[in-house]
């Protein structure tokens, strides 16, 4: 999946001719907190809440100091993990995306990656969660993989984080059932640390409330 597939087609750049109050309603409506502006297709700069505070809301936006506006793009063919990690980096709420000759061709918001995931079978299928723990060094995807795979388990998905710890890993897995006695037995025997699990037959019912709200919320 890459950034073009996730483009937003539906909240527009700004243009060098819209206010400060123009600005401040698309944010408002598109409930985003940064918008790019753009000029005869080219990208000038990503445009944040307090660069408007800094401005008379009725100024035109061409008469701000575009030198202090970020000018990040993504290439159109990114992946999505790659446009997820420079939004978290920059903080920002959109990411605009350009083509190989440097041309806007859109944005991604966040709401739009947020929906991506959440329809994503490693969310949406059921089943259940386990947290590992182990030395850097003992992390072997395709070992734990047959370990869970030998008690006739799946993984619809899996996450590494470090925590700022280069020493140690925290995988997350989710897995296509509820019924993790066996997994974990399994696990442990082979020394892994289940640090916490998260099932899903006590709380089917209020994750899918919970997820039907989400949905309702990133359609308006």
């Amino acid at each position: 999946m890459t950034a073009k597939n996730v483009i937003a087609y539906d909240i527009p750049a700004l243009t060098l001719e819209q206010t400060g109050r123009d600005a401040f309603h698309l944010l408002s409506d598109y409930h985003v907190k940064h918008l790019p502006v753009v000029h005869e297709g080219k990208l000038v700069g990503i445009l944040s809440e307090e660069e408007i505070f800094n401005h008379k809301l009725y100024d035109p936006i061409s008469s701000y100091d575009f030198s202090l506006l970020r000018r990040l793009a993504v290439l159109e063919d990114e992946h999505i993990f790659e446009v997820m990690r420079i939004m978290g980096d920059q903080r920002l709420t959109i990411m605009p995306v350009a083509d190989a000759q440097g041309n806007y061709k859109g944005l991604v918001d966040q709401n739009e990656l947020l929906r991506y995931f959440a329809q994503s079978a490693s969310f949406s299928e059921p089943g259940a969660v386990i947290v590992l723990h182990m030395p850097r060094r003992d992390y072997s995807m395709s070992t734990i993989a047959r370990i869970v795979e030998d008690e006739n388990v799946k993984i619809l998905s899996a996450f590494v984080t470090s925590k700022q710890d280069p020493d140690n890993l925290e995988l997350t897995l989710k897995l296509d059932r509820s019924d993790l006695a066996a997994v974990i037995s399994s696990l442990e025997r082979h020394e892994y640390k289940v640090m916490e699990t998260f099932g899903e037959l006590e709380r089917s019912d209020h994750i899918k409330d919970r997820y039907d709200a989400l949905m309702h919320y990133l359609n308006l």
